[in-house]
């Protein structure tokens, strides 16, 4: 789960009366907040930093300590530079202007100041190494610069090459991105709604089934959101995914073009996925519409074995040929025909949606269509910073085509 932390004003806090007596260079954790104790007084510092005073007073009281048995400096997992963070108010003392000054400087009012105090803060800031808490700032303007990103399993590789393309596109344009991942539960999904709204982010992206819709479309009145692969019903919002149908008519005249006669389509089970849908009925249709082609479908699961035997050992019309309807299902039909002892790829043919690392070292390599994910992820991020800025044009649907990388997973079996 993403971590945020506040900082919190700086004051003194009593120890209770019966606390052991803490040792001067004692540091606790606790959420939110950093406290060093001197002993009498657990003293609470601004923007997660001790000041100079706190900490001489720190060394003085351990230079004084004549019983103390180890003499080596105090430890703890913060940097010199950082239990000395230079504060606003550091950068304005310096400057010789107000606390206010030095935050219209690094705000978006810097027009405000003259030429002569904004080179006196720039200068203050560069001799002092100061560096703005962007965090506190957007929490106090209303805005964090934060985009959220919804999705349903973090482990399958389509979703972390989307992630990387909008954590990419965030990063250049000055947001960060928090990312949740429901693992498939409905329950996750809508306790990460609920958190997601806690952090304040200014967008989401979403990739999941969209199963709390009561929820999406709440978070949809406070802040733009864009759909990535899957459609939600009834959520009007931006699309961006792949163009499913020309993908799967790809593969299929690819085949077709190979010798391919006998095809079976491989796919995860459909539990509302509508990209995983649009390929089936786009396969189906791809099928009807070519006579001389022979089609069925399977999905993977503990049957996927014995289906796949039938399908080997079943008569045809001709060369038989898997189409995989993404990376999981490629991964899935291969140790299927691996068990079974199929010898890759002479006995039959294989390509797979997605482009996966692994591809090209099994047997001759694997022939994809490959997705254009870091562009999808992209775009994802692209149409909701436009809706921020105010955009209010109908709504988008962007559809990649996907890109056919050939192997030697479709030999040539023969002629048109």
């Amino acid at each position: 789960m993403p971590a945020i932390t506040c900082n919190a004003g700086a004051r003194r806090l009593p120890l209770p009366k019966k606390t052991t007596r803490a040792r001067p260079h004692d540091i606790f954790f606790i959420p939110l907040a950093l406290i060093a104790l001197d002993g009498e007084s657990a003293l609470l510092f601004p923007e997660t930093g001790f000041s100079d005073a706190a900490e001489r007073r720190t060394w003085s009281g351990y230079a004084h300590n004549k019983n103390a048995k180890d003499r080596s400096p105090p430890v703890n997992s913060f940097s010199a530079a950082q239990r000395s963070r230079v504060t606003m108010l550091d950068v304005a003392e310096r400057a010789g202007v107000s606390k206010a000054s030095v935050s219209r400087f690094i705000g978006e009012d810097r027009a405000l100041l003259s030429d002569a105090i904004a080179l006196r803060i720039e200068q203050a800031i560069a001799e002092l190494g100061y560096r703005p808490n962007q965090m506190a700032r957007g929490l106090k303007r209303g805005r964090t610069r934060l985009i959220g990103m919804l999705v349903a399993d973090i482990r399958n590789p389509y979703s972390i090459a989307v992630m990387h393309g909008v954590e990419t596109a965030c990063r250049q344009h000055g947001y960060s991105l928090v990312v949740c991942n429901t693992d498939r539960d409905d329950e996750q999904e809508r306790q990460h709604l609920a958190n997601l709204r806690s952090y304040n982010i200014e967008g989401l992206i979403v990739n999941t089934l969209g199963h709390h819709l009561d929820e999406l479309r709440e978070l949809h009145r406070e802040m733009p959101m864009v759909l990535v692969d899957r459609k939600v019903e009834q959520l009007h919002s931006d699309l961006v995914g792949l163009d499913n149908p020309q993908a799967v008519r790809s593969a299929i005249e690819h085949l077709q073009e190979r010798g391919y006669r006998d095809l079976l389509l491989v796919s995860e089970p459909h539990d509302g996925t509508s990209s995983r849908i649009e390929r089936s009925n786009s396969f189906k249709a791809q099928i009807e519409q070519r006579p001389a082609l022979q089609g069925a479908a399977v999905e993977t699961g503990a049957a996927l074995n014995q289906q796949l035997q039938a399908f080997l050992a079943a008569p045809g019309p001709g060369p038989k040929a898997l189409f995989c309807a993404n990376g999981v299902a490629a991964l899935a039909a291969t140790r299927a025909l691996r068990e079974l002892g199929c010898a890759l790829f002479d006995e039959i043919g294989l390509i797979a949606l997605d482009d996966l690392d692994w591809y090209p070292l099994v047997g001759t390599g694997i022939t994809a269509l490959a997705q254009p994910t870091e562009r999808i992820g992209a775009s994802a991020f692209e149409c909701l910073l436009k809706r921020l800025r105010g955009d209010v044009e109908p709504l988008r649907v962007l559809d990649f085509p996907a890109e056919l990388i050939v192997r030697g997973s479709t030999l040539q079996r023969g002629t048109l």
